[in-house]
């Protein structure tokens, strides 16, 4: 069951733009190491302070990417046994459909949650 952020002001243009940045850097990661967390961070660092929308879907964002990190350490750890592979090409399937879905609902001004994710900056 998905989060919900109440009472929250509606973001304008430029807020939606930057929160479905924050959402679509994580691709990223497929093409450089770690860049799945690094893109995502730095455009919440630096807009964090000026657009809460940003500040709560970067955080969002970040926290999803860790997530899918630490999920990939242990498909790699359970390739020993086989069954990695399967695991790491399904975690990759779900992080692309997750980002893209993250993307339309933050460039439709919705404050977006993962399901699954673990909240580790907040």
């Amino acid at each position: 069951m998905q989060d919900t952020v109440e009472m929250q002001p509606e973001p304008n243009k430029d807020e939606r733009t930057w929160g479905m940045l924050c959402h679509l850097s994580a691709f990223a990661g497929f093409i450089i190491p770690f860049g799945g967390i690094i893109a995502p961070l730095i455009i919440w660092l630096i807009k964090k302070d000026e657009m809460p929308f940003v500040n709560d879907q970067g955080k969002e964002a970040i926290n999803f990417q860790i997530t899918v990190f630490i999920a990939a350490l242990i498909c790699f750890v359970l390739m020993f046994v086989g069954i990695g592979f399967l695991l790491l090409f399904a975690l990759a399937i779900y992080a692309i459909v997750m980002i893209i879905i993250a993307t339309i609902k933050a460039n439709e001004g919705s404050y977006y949650r993962y399901p699954h994710a673990l909240r580790l900056i907040k």
